[in-house]
């Protein structure tokens, strides 16, 4: 009841403020990134720990993407969307006291990544999905859309016996959306986007199909030398919780290291075994990869005694991996394709991350000369290429420092092999009286203030000469 002379504001949202405003923050790609993120997080619900905590736990299941003028449709097995999730799933925003992905790994913290990415791409959307307690059906029409008092919709319960999964069917595409999904040019980098940024998951098992055909990851690996010498090619290790967040942090050479000469080159061999494309830092937050091979400020290039990236360092590669029960404390941003830059989790880490690509960074500056680099790719030989996996596996066979302060945690800081300066030169250094110096310029050159350095060479050519002659 309002009081006398009150009137009350309405602050209820608006609907047209979610279909025509929010989606202007995000890319196409990454709005379809939301729904399969949806589909792995469907896997979280469906799994135990243990099966999840397995080399290959997401390999029995499958996302399937189709792109076409008329629609787009995305389905998977991956679980459905539970009934007592329905609240959570289908509302625009997280209700607070809502507590349905508790203790689970997943990347959802705001509550409008599937909204979002249906109303970026067109105005009719029907989701089926079959979970273990129900399956039902719910419809989105261009009516519904543009009725602002309206926010509820009905939800049709079914009988299926289709396997527990989900799928969205989103047809009347945007004009603008539907050019996209036809052009060859936007569905390679889409389907190379997703080879990379569900690279960890796809190498866990999951498939994932596009247009029917399977994507092939791109892997993010690092040297790690085997053998137990001291000094041997392998990366820079840090592991910590940090608030409530499990941190693994790998930073190395994915290749052996290129000449200055070779980069300047840049010939087809060069080509075929380096590509910028593999360096820089990746980011991994509950599985996902937020951050490809970046090499910009927000991972240290260029700051706090970094260089800015430069094809000399074309062979390190760094990935840090962020691990939570509780999504909203990993250090993302709402398109979960991007870091939180005010994240403290965030900049406590990237200051080991700084501290691992010195290593690397001075390593190869040290030994860029075609030469010595000649000499370093010996000690790439019999090498492994690790996944992250792999590595941690290979982290409980060392000893591991521990770190205090701000970045309290362990690490592994390796000893890398120095190459031999091998040289067939040594210098002859000696000191004369200046006006004996003069003496023999003048009697060699006819001039008494010859550069010392060429009055001594010239007496050594000489000697060299006449030794030369009697022999």
């Amino acid at each position: 009841m309002t009081k006398p002379n009150t009137e009350i504001i309405r602050l209820d949202p608006v609907k047209s403020f979610f279909v025509h405003m929010l989606t202007r923050d995000i890319l196409l790609k990454e709005a379809i990134f939301d729904l399969i993120d949806n589909c792995i997080d469907g896997i979280q619900r469906s799994e135990t720990s243990a099966k999840l905590a397995r080399k290959k736990p997401y390999e029995k299941y499958w996302v399937k993407i189709k792109l076409s003028k008329d629609e787009f449709v995305i389905e998977d097995n991956c679980g459905g969307i539970p009934w007592k999730c329905h609240e959570y799933a289908f509302r625009m925003g997280r209700p607070s006291g809502l507590a349905i992905d508790e203790g689970l790994k997943t990347v959802g913290a705001y509550g409008i990544g599937m909204k979002r990415a249906i109303f970026k791409m067109g105005t009719d959307c029907k989701i089926e999905t079959h979970s273990s307690d129900k399956s039902y059906s719910i419809h989105m029409d261009s009516k519904w859309i543009r009725t602002e008092e309206n926010w509820g919709l009905p939800a049709v319960f079914i009988k299926s016996k289709k396997p527990f999964g989900t799928s969205i069917k989103i047809s009347k595409v945007y004009p603008g959306i539907a050019k996209q999904f036809m052009s060859e040019q936007f569905q390679n980098e889409f389907r190379g986007a997703v080879a990379k940024h569900f690279s960890f998951i796809i190498d866990k098992g999951l498939s994932v199909y596009i247009n029917n055909k399977l994507v092939v990851p791109k892997s993010l690996k690092v040297i790690y030398d085997l053998k137990k010498n001291k000094d041997s090619i392998r990366p820079f290790i840090y592991k910590a919780n940090i608030s409530g967040v499990d941190v693994f942090l790998t930073v190395g050479f994915t290749r052996p290291i290129p000449s200055v000469d070779e980069v300047a080159e840049g010939n087809d061999n060069f080509k075929e075994q380096y590509s910028s494309e593999d360096a820089g830092w990746s980011v991994i937050c509950n599985d996902r990869t937020v951050l490809y091979c970046d090499k910009t400020p927000v991972t240290g290039w260029g700051i706090s005694g970094v260089p800015q990236y430069h094809t000399q360092f074309i062979a390190i590669s760094g990935i840090v991996v962020f691990t939570s029960d509780k999504a909203g404390l990993l250090p993302t941003t709402t398109t979960k394709r991007g870091i939180d830059g005010n994240s403290e989790v965030y900049l406590r880490v990237r200051d080991k991350m700084i501290e691992g690509m010195k290593v690397f960074t001075s390593y190869t500056n040290q030994w860029k000369s075609k030469e010595l680099v000649a000499q370093s790719k010996e000690c790439f030989e019999k090498t492994a290429i690790l996944s992250v996996e792999e590595i941690k596996k290979e982290v409980n066979k060392i000893h591991l420092n521990k770190t205090a302060g701000v970045t309290s945690g362990s690490q592994f800081k390796p000893i890398l092999p120095r190459p031999e300066k091998k040289t067939d030169k040594e210098r002859i250094s000696f000191v004369r009286a200046i006006k004996d110096i003069r003496i023999v310029s003048k009697h060699l050159f006819g001039v008494p203030n010859r550069n010392v350095s060429q009055v001594g060479e010239e007496c050594f050519d000489l000697i060299k000469k006449e030794a030369l002659g009697n022999e």
